[in-house]
């Protein structure tokens, strides 16, 4: 059966003290927004709506960067989580299939938690996610009987005896899209905060015969960020459910709680990563590479073999080839290095190509920028680039060709050939002597006269 998805994201979040919408806050380099969609999209959904009020015109060019697909509807007035849901009816009037309610600032939902609630589906008319609670504080509680749900209970509604039930409601359901709509338009707003709530649907649903269940998950999964400490939190869990999965698929972490992961970042078995490492978002490492200590990648994909750091800093569009070696105070941005090549030390290699077996002297710095335009640095196979090069873009070093140390290239090289384009040396005799001599007098010219 198909499924629609409707993810709640008007809320202003005003225990973040930000003026950024609560569900552009980042985790994992990423909005929580976009998690919330990633959840929903495990269920390959129909439509996707997007519930959006405060900072709407935000909420909409973010989740529509991420899917240009999704549907934005607005909540004007914060009247509960029903009257939320309702605002999605107008595009989902006559959808078919069922629709699934997710929350834009609840991250972590698991696509096996989705499945579970979709077998739980094909047995029952209306499926509720449910937690057990270490600490049920003021969530709603799940009153059950064995596995039929009777009815939701927010805490402020709750008796004496409903605030002991220690499985708890996390806001998530599933049912189909006319029985949702159809119970939506029968809730009234007569509760202690005098709102619209979705939950009221559980029990008009059991008042018209059908049939609710709720399915369990992990408490960490329904985790919801509200504040910055929330958001703090979210982060750590997200991290070290990565870390979890990195060790699990065969990566080597010696130190995996110095480790920190993007939202997408992609590792092959067999690659080792050293402690205080950081992944910004798009970057792909394949097996058997090595990075080392205190380097930081984004945007960047490693092959093979290759070996990146201590310290090193790769951005986005570094396209590293089997067997690279890329070593301490390098930075690399928009370059390719092909098979081999080597720049082992304190280089910047911008909007560059270099060749295979190619090695990058210490100190050499691609010129790409001259304050307008960036300009490509192509540098050919199996080439000898001399420490403290220069190359003055746009340029071409060839294949086996070389630059002398000291050297400023803002010419071609031809293949073969070698580059040298530095001053000549001229030493003048006995003068650092008399130079250091002239000085150190006029210090102490200086120390005296202050005395």
């Amino acid at each position: 059966m198909s499924t629609n998805l409707v993810i709640l994201a008007a809320g202003k979040g005003t225990r973040m003290k930000s003026d950024l919408p609560k569900v552009l806050h980042e985790v994992a380099h990423a909005p929580l927004l976009l998690h919330a969609m990633q959840a929903g999209a495990a269920l390959s959904p129909r439509r996707t709506v997007i519930v959006a009020g405060h900072g709407a015109e935000d909420v909409t060019a973010a989740s529509q960067g991420l899917d240009a697909k999704v549907e934005i509807v607005i909540q004007h007035e914060q009247n509960g989580t029903g009257h939320a849901v309702l605002c999605a009816r107008g595009p989902l009037a006559d959808a078919p299939g069922d629709t699934l309610v997710l929350y834009g600032d609840t991250p972590f939902i698991r696509a096996e938690t989705l499945a579970r609630m979709r077998e739980a589906r094909e047995r029952f008319d209306l499926v509720v996610l449910g937690f057990e609670a270490t600490d049920p504080g003021r969530y709603g509680r799940l009153v059950m009987d064995g596995n039929r749900l009777e009815r939701i209970v927010e805490f402020k509604d709750a008796s004496n005896e409903e605030r002991k039930i220690s499985f708890c409601n996390s806001g998530v359901i599933l049912t189909s899209n006319s029985a949702l709509f159809d119970l939506l338009g029968q809730v009234t707003n007569d509760n202690a905060a005098g709102e619209y709530y979705l939950t009221d649907i559980i029990g008009l649903a059991r008042h018209a015969g059908l049939s609710c269940t709720a399915v369990a998950c992990d408490e960490a999964e329904t985790l919801g960020v509200n504040s910055r400490a929330d958001l703090a939190r979210a982060e750590a869990a997200f991290q070290a459910r990565k870390r979890a999965e990195m060790l699990e698929n065969g990566v080597g972490l010696s130190a995996p709680e110095t480790v920190f992961f993007a939202h997408d970042t992609h590792i092959g078995p067999d690659t080792t990563i050293e402690p205080h490492v950081v992944f910004g978002p798009g970057v792909t490492v394949e097996n058997g590479a090595r990075i080392r200590a205190f380097s930081h990648l984004e945007g960047a994909h490693v092959s093979r073999g290759a070996i990146v750091g201590p310290y090193a800093r790769l951005r986005p569009g570094t396209e590293l080839s089997e067997d690279v070696h890329v070593g301490n105070f390098v930075e690399i941005k928009n370059a390719v290095l092909g098979p081999g090549a080597k720049a082992n030390h304190l280089a910047y290699i911008g909007d560059a190509s270099v060749g295979e077996q190619t090695n990058i002297g210490a100190g050499t710095i691609t010129c790409n920028y001259d304050g307008v335009f960036k300009h490509r640095t192509e540098i050919g196979a199996r080439a000898f680039i001399g420490s403290d090069t220069m190359l003055v873009a746009p340029v071409r070093v060839g294949d086996e060709a070389m630059t002398a140390t000291g050297t400023v290239v803002n010419k071609d090289v031809p293949e073969g050939a070698m580059a040298i384009a530095r001053a000549p040396q001229d030493n003048k005799p006995g003068f650092a002597k008399k130079f250091f001599a002239k000085l150190k007098a006029r210090k102490a010219d200086e120390i005296k006269k202050g005395e």
